[in-house]
């Protein structure tokens, strides 16, 4: 049996479709390499699919649930993130800076409270001893 390629149907580089109604539409191995999307993608599922380098601008993803996802050296900026809910992840490394920390809880505790003992912990190991 001959060895399948995973492109080896039609052609259709470098089409154009505007203004398409593609309800239901269902793309199997398919390369969409520098392919540009202004669209309505409501309920668009993505399995086993390599968005590596992507780029999202003014794009709605309120709701998407994410698993399994690989988002290392992701760059998250001007992002609402408000009521997201983080299991089971990995955050070595990460950093965060200019962030609204209002009612962000890690582990069950609020980050910041988590900074206030901080900061008096600071003042009570700089403050001179008696």
């Amino acid at each position: 049996m001959e060895d399948q390629k995973p492109f080896d149907g039609p052609d259709l580089s470098e089409v154009h479709y505007e203004r398409a109604n593609m309800t239901g539409s269902r793309f199997h191995a398919v390369n969409l390499d520098r392919a540009s999307f202004y669209a309505v993608m409501t309920r668009a599922q993505f399995t086993n699919s390599n968005l590596s380098e992507v780029s999202f601008d003014d794009v709605n993803l309120a709701n998407a649930k994410f698993h399994n996802v690989n988002l290392s050296e992701t760059v998250i900026s001007d992002a609402n993130l408000s009521n997201v809910t983080i299991t089971q992840a990995t955050l070595a490394n990460c950093e965060m800076t200019d962030v609204d920390l209002t009612g962000m809880k890690i582990n069950g505790v609020l980050v910041t409270d988590l900074f206030d003992a901080y900061e008096k912990s600071k003042l009570r190991t700089s403050a001179p001893s008696n």
